[in-house]
């Protein structure tokens, strides 16, 4: 279930601020170009929250988050959902006051990034490419882009200020240092002015840099040449494409200059170059990504094997996660639609994903069937599930309402092939099965078709081959 009221209730209250003034403009910038990628809903409440500044006025009156369900005809869960993705996606900063009983919160509006920055963002607008595909991504494109004049044939005959004005007093021009504070803004107060739009974050926490270093000489490419735009743009790329530091290593090396510089086009065409040749893809999508930080449970060192499995599937991809239960094999591109549509579909956390797989693999017989994974897809979304523990707790609580959907589906369609697998039955997964069977041990649903099941999992667990045979 969604924890969002730990985090927000209806009576705590908000200031809607700007980072800058917002243009009209950008409302073409974010239905056209951000809606895609973040959903309708998010959109909505950032142009809600927009509404409530006044005209040219960087803040708002003070309101509670009820009458702002109110507004938006939301549920506080769905507003919360979609205020993580808008600071995600770098529209939306947060900051939060604890005051009595209640929370006081202030949501700080950023600007769109322009055509030009999304257009070579280096993130996005892959992404965007991947989700609305290459006709429509061209014809934004033309949208946001004009006719480009060339001025080399003309002459420039613009008057430069010393030429249009004089000035023949310039005592007249004296002013004292307390004239001066008169230009300046009070100390509460600020002009308003526009900003540039914010860019997508936290990359870089998420990249091993000592390790990219430890493995390169200076004298090959200098510690100089990792910029903070250089070293953002590699984090990026890593996180995009999933490259390692080792690999990245090589890519950098690559992308080194004659002037001992890291040329980031070209270091940038050599991760796609290098995403294409491993993957066999032209672009990723979804299902490289691993779940966000904000839903990470698992913060502190593992301590138990649960724990370990749960910073295991909070830290790898669906795709990779597949590629394991395949014994290293590329997933079928069949699967991987599958995944992608559940997780565009339903808007599950990658991390939540990873447990859909293993429990669907697991429970039958390593198939991956996309009506019985899309079933427990919309389960799981109108549950709201944003966490690995979460997911793994209602597979627990459910299973066997989760196995009557598979056998009704197995049922369907008649007999299945034998398949014979090997893979590590998950010890959440099968302390909770022990537990219930010494619990209902003479209950009439525990048959020996769920007996013969258990012991399936046991043989997995040792190593050992699994017979496939009726559930």
């Amino acid at each position: 279930m969604s924890m969002h009221w730990q985090e927000l209730l209806p009576a705590d209250s908000y200031l809607v601020s700007s980072a800058g003034l917002l243009h009209d403009y950008d409302r073409k910038i974010l239905t056209r170009l951000y809606q895609p990628l973040i959903g309708p809903i998010c959109i909505s409440l950032y142009m809600t929250l927009w509404s409530e500044l006044e005209e040219n006025r960087l803040w708002s009156e003070t309101s509670s988050h009820y009458q702002l369900m109110n507004t938006i005809g939301l549920k506080l869960g769905d507003i919360y959902e979609a205020r993580l993705l808008l600071e995600g996606i770098g529209l939306l900063n947060v900051y939060k006051k604890s005051k009595n009983e209640t929370k006081e919160f202030i949501y700080e509006l950023n600007p769109p990034l322009s055509p030009q920055q999304f257009f070579t963002d280096g993130m996005l607008n892959i992404y965007l490419y991947k989700k609305i595909g290459k006709a429509q991504f061209n014809r934004l494109k033309r949208f946001f882009c004009d006719d480009h004049i060339l001025t080399d044939q003309y002459e420039g005959v613009t008057k430069s200020f010393a030429e249009v004005f004089s000035s023949d007093h310039l005592d007249s021009l004296y002013v004292t240092d307390e004239a001066k504070n008169e230009w300046k803004p009070m100390p509460e107060q600020q002009f308003i002015d526009r900003t540039e739009g914010v860019e997508p974050s936290g990359f870089d926490d998420l990249f091993d840099f000592d390790l990219l270093f430890a493995g390169m000489k200076s004298s090959i490419v200098p510690k100089k040449a990792f910029t903070p735009k250089i070293k953002s743009t590699i984090a990026k790329l890593a996180f995009l494409y999933g490259i390692d530091p080792l690999e990245m290593q090589k890519l950098v090396m690559d992308a080194v200059s004659l002037d001992d510089e890291i040329d980031e086009e070209v270091l940038r065409k050599a991760a796609r170059d290098w995403y294409q040749i491993e993957r066999q893809a032209d672009m990723p999508s979804l299902v490289n990504r691993v779940q966000p930080i904000r839903e990470r449970t698992q913060k502190e060192e593992p301590k138990t094997q649960e724990q370990e499995l749960i910073r295991h599937l909070e830290t790898i991809s669906p795709r990779e996660r597949l590629m394991q239960l395949s014994g290293g094999a590329e997933p079928s591109s069949g699967d991987l639609k599958v995944v992608e549509g559940v997780m565009i579909n339903q808007k599950l956390n990658p991390g939540v994903v990873n447990v859909l797989i293993e429990y669907v693999m697991l429970k039958t017989d390593m198939k991956f069937t996309k009506g019985y994974v899309e079933k427990l897809a919309g389960h799981w979304a109108r549950l709201k599930v944003s966490t690995v523990v979460e997911a793994m707790e209602l597979a627990k609580n459910e299973h066997r309402k989760y196995q009557d959907w598979a056998q009704g589906s197995r049922n369907a369609k008649g007999s299945r092939k034998k398949a014979i697998r090997e893979e590590v039955v998950p010890e959440w997964l099968e302390k909770k099965e022990e537990a219930q069977q010494e619990q209902n041990v003479d209950q009439p649903e525990l048959n020996a078709q769920k007996l013969e099941l258990q012991e399936r999992w046991k043989q997995w667990k040792a190593g050992g081959e699994m017979n496939d045979g009726k559930d």
